[in-house]
């Protein structure tokens, strides 16, 4: 069941969220939902990324063919034999 919510933010985190619903195709109400559900849910950890690892990210360049499932198997028969 749905139920209504009045939240008060900063007009310009409003803005954003919404271009980024509509970019996104999801209305904001979902947006918000989601999030909350994501915050709340068990199974969902919150883990934060630090500095050094937000450093490293886009460091190595894949090939566009590059499969991490197919390349994954490969190191565990390699591994396992």
């Amino acid at each position: 069941m749905d139920k209504k919510l009045t939240l008060s933010l900063d007009e310009r985190v409003i803005e954003h969220a919404k271009l980024y619903a509509e970019k996104n195709k999801i209305s904001l109400s979902k947006l918000v939902e989601a999030y909350f559900k994501s915050m709340v849910d068990n199974k969902t950890k919150n883990v934060e990324i630090t500095p050094l690892v937000k450093s490293l990210s886009g460091v190595v360049e894949l090939p566009s063919d590059f499969d991490i499932r197919d390349e994954y198997s490969k190191y565990l028969i390699e591994k396992y034999q």
